[in-house]
């Protein structure tokens, strides 16, 4: 069976590191799907769920807020300011922010404070999005 070696690292530590079957993940343009021996790639990638299936058969889901992937024939590199594991995902904190989120868009005094406000608010839907698919594969 190929396999393909999966690092996915946020700006405080490495959040996942081994071998693969298959990785999904959110590009820009619409989701990606990685197997051993894919074309090499670069590309930005959105806030969303990465999916990492292991070579056991389980799953690992992580959260990450945007990013730059890189894609080798043989590895897969996920970097990300923000990365949090499937299990990790806090709902309850994470729609306490969508809520200030959602207070800072109605309050912005500036377009740079709601383009800040807006931008929070997209990448807390897409971590409340994560969770949602993290709980119904479990």
């Amino acid at each position: 069976m190929k396999t393909i070696h999966v690092d996915v690292v946020s700006a405080e530590e490495s959040i996942f590191s081994g071998e693969a079957r298959f990785v999904a993940l959110p590009g820009e343009a619409g989701e990606l799907g990685i197997y051993p021996r894919h074309t090499p790639l670069i590309s930005r990638i959105k806030s969303g769920s990465v999916r990492i299936e292991k070579t056991d058969g389980s799953e690992e889901f992580i959260f990450v807020a945007g990013g730059i992937l890189e894609v080798q024939p043989d590895c897969v590199t996920v970097l990300t300011d923000t990365a949090i594991r499937g299990k990790d995902l806090d709902e309850e904190k994470a729609n306490a922010a969508r809520l200030a989120a959602q207070e800072a868009v109605k309050n912005a005094k500036s377009e740079i404070d709601l383009a800040k406000a807006q931008s929070e608010l997209a990448i807390l839907a897409a971590q409340l999005s994560a969770l949602r698919k993290y709980r119904q594969k479990r």
